[in-house]
């Protein structure tokens, strides 16, 4: 086992980990970068979380999720398939202590919360609401 994760293709940029490799090819200070990914990067300063359409958690190990101090709120749409529930909103929701979350609705895109021109705005205006009022009861 080389304990290599694959990289799931990415449609706002095919080819990014080929791309990366070429880019950057993996020497010796790409291997410090690798190795020192697993270190602790909590930050005293960072004292709530919002996500939204949350990603790669497939991919975060359960220890560092379990480690996770502060209060995280979560909306994910039911019909994102850039980033499934089940593959990358779940283990955030499962696996921090204490987070809370809920679908923005069956229907919602990924695109509904970031992209303009394809967006759902009441889907983001309301989200961006739920976020303000998460911020104001965990930050005060």
């Amino acid at each position: 086992m080389t304990g290599a994760v694959p990289l799931p293709e990415i449609p706002e940029f095919p080819g990014a980990l080929e791309a990366l490799r070429k880019k950057y090819p993996l020497d010796e200070s790409s291997r410090r970068a690798l190795d020192a990914a697993g270190a602790d990067l909590s930050d005293r300063r960072v004292r709530a979380v919002f996500q939204v359409a949350p990603g790669v958690g497939g991919l975060v190990t359960p220890e560092s999720l379990a480690a996770v101090q502060v209060p995280v709120g979560i909306r994910w749409g039911g019909a994102d398939t850039v980033n499934p529930y089940e593959v990358d909103t779940r283990p955030y929701l499962e696996r921090i202590p204490g987070a809370t979350g809920c679908s923005a609705g069956p229907d919602v895109r990924h695109e509904d919360f970031f992209t303009p021109e394809t967006a759902n705005s009441a889907v983001r205006v309301r989200v961006g609401r739920e976020a303000a009022t998460f911020f104001r009861q965990h930050l005060g």
